[in-house]
């Protein structure tokens, strides 16, 4: 299953640049007004511009991994409308399956974008160019926690898929988890850029560890035991939430009900 959605996803090029373009624009508009805010400040900012660069831009390399609005309208729409009976009716595990399709979406999305977006990162002026890893020790942590992170966001997303059985309908959980969720990692503003004890409050969510965590690691702004602590904690929520979700798909799935049988 991962294998095909992979090469399915793959052939929507049109739209990956499409994405491409917007990604691009969106990041850069950031930095300007990050910009604007760092010269208009009379102190030291808590995230150095250089860590604040890498941040932004790596966050729009990647925005189809670490971001939880990312969909799949067919799966939302085969459980509202009914045609997941198809789905329950072959001989596999439902829970996997769809995590593996989730997963698949993601990684082909951010596959096509990421180059172009970071390659162009890498040759803007000075002032807003992409930065290199802190190190080799820094790049491959970075690496091992993104792909952690895909694992974290797509548990995280699977429970709007169990809500939909249950609601009928995606949109109340999926405005209420992406909008919260949005804010929470850090994509909204920088987890170091916040009040010192909000952002200790969210040590204890899983949210920061989809892309705060791995971004912040690649410009060294998290590095040593600090990184593998936290990205232990990342493998900790994974297996949590996969456990959670996997039960609470069983539980729905024993009192679902679908028109005609």
């Amino acid at each position: 299953m991962f294998k095909m959605r992979l090469i399915a996803g793959m052939q929507y090029r049109a739209a990956a640049w499409a994405g491409v373009a917007t990604q691009f624009f969106w990041g850069f508009m950031n930095l300007m007004v990050y910009q604007a805010f760092y010269a208009s400040s009379g102190t030291e900012p808590p995230m150095p511009w250089p860590q604040l660069v890498s941040y932004i831009w790596l966050r729009q390399a990647f925005l189809a991994i670490v971001m939880l609005w990312v969909r799949d309208g067919e799966l939302l729409r085969g459980i509202a409308d009914g045609h997941v009976a198809y789905e329950l009716c072959r001989p596999y595990d439902l829970f996997k399956t769809w995590f593996a399709r989730l997963s698949a979406m993601r990684v082909s999305s951010a596959a096509m974008r990421c180059v172009p977006i970071l390659t162009l990162g890498f040759f803007l002026p000075a002032q807003y160019r992409m930065p290199l890893p802190a190190g080799f020790g820094a790049l491959g942590l970075f690496l091992l926690s993104l792909a952690l992170s895909l694992l974290l966001v797509t548990a995280i997303s699977m429970f709007i898929y169990i809500l939909t059985f249950i609601t009928l309908s995606p949109i109340g959980s999926m405005l209420i988890i992406t909008v919260a969720a949005e804010f929470l990692q850090g994509s909204l503003i920088p987890v170091p850029l916040m009040p010192e004890p909000l952002q200790r409050f969210l040590d204890f969510l899983p949210f920061r560890y989809t892309s705060d965590l791995p971004f912040r690691i690649y410009s060294g702004g998290i590095s040593g035991y600090d990184a593998l602590l936290q990205t232990g904690v990342q493998i900790l929520w994974i297996v949590v939430l996969l456990l959670l979700g996997n039960a609470a798909l069983k539980r729905v799935l024993r009192r679902v009900v679908i028109q005609g049988g």
